[in-house]
C-alpha cells in the first residue's frame, strides 16, 4: 500500500508504517487531486498537517484517510487543542478519526483520555499527548489499514477553535508554552459549535 503522510516528518511512525510493507511519502505542502503524492497514494495519514484537505481529495479515499488529533473529540476540534482543553477545562486525550469534509468531525476509530499532572506546563502536557497519539497509532494502524478497526460517529456537542481564536486569550499564556496548566484551567468561556 502507498501511504501519503501529510504533516511534519515523523521518522519513527513513518518507519513503522514502512515496516509493515507499505511505501510512505511525506509532505507538509497543501495537496490537491493533481498532487503527485495524492495520485500515488492508496491511503492518507494526517498528523499535524496545517491545511484543510478538500472534498475533491477526500472523495478518492473513502474510509482510507485518517487524522491523528491531540484532543478527546468532540472536544477541541481545530487549532491548539491541548491549550483549549485547559482553558475551557474539557476532557484531555487523543483521537484517531476518519477525515471528512468537516474540521475534525469524522467518525472516531480510537481514542484515549490522557491525564495531566499538576506540575505540567502547556509544553509538557503536549509532549505527553504526542506520545499517547503515537502509541495509539502503532497499536491500531494494522487494523485501521485493513479496514477491521470499528468506528463510531462523534457524539454531539464538543468545541472547535481556529488559530485566530488564540488572540483573545494570548494574555493568559504568561510564559508562552511554558505556562503552567494550573494557571489557565477554566480561564476561557466554553465555546460550542
Amino acid at each position: 500500500m502507498n501511504v501519503a503522510w501529510l504533516g511534519p516528518q515523523s521518522n519513527e511512525l513513518e518507519r513503522y508504517v514502512a515496516s509493515l510493507g507499505d511505501s510512505v511519502r511525506q509532505t507538509e505542502e497543501k495537496v490537491t487531486p493533481e498532487s503527485e503524492i495524492i495520485r500515488w497514494a492508496d491511503y492518507i495519514v494526517s498528523y499535524g498537517y496545517r491545511h484543510i484537505i478538500s472534498k475533491s481529495v477526500l472523495v478518492r479515499f473513502p474510509r482510507r484517510a485518517v487524522n491523528l488529533h491531540i484532543s478527546y473529540l468532540p472536544w477541541n476540534r481545530g487549532a491548539d487543542p491541548n491549550m483549549w482543553s485547559f482553558l475551557e477545562d474539557t476532557p484531555k486525550g487523543v483521537t484517531i478519526h476518519y477525515l471528512d469534509e468537516g474540521l475534525d468531525t469524522g467518525d472516531i476509530l480510537a481514542q484515549i483520555m490522557v491525564p495531566y499532572r499538576q506540575d505540567d506546563t502547556l509544553r509538557t502536557s503536549y509532549e505527553r499527548l504526542k506520545a499517547a497519539i503515537e502509541a495509539l497509532f502503532v497499536d491500531t494502524w494494522p487494523d485501521i489499514r485493513a479496514g477491521r478497526q470499528p468506528s463510531m460517529p462523534q457524539p454531539p456537542g464538543g468545541s472547535c477553535h481556529r488559530g485566530r481564536d488564540r488572540a483573545a486569550i494570548e494574555h493568559l499564556l504568561t510564559q508562552g508554552w511554558e505556562t503552567p496548566v494550573a494557571d489557565v484551567i477554566g480561564k476561557a468561556l466554553v465555546s460550542r459549535p
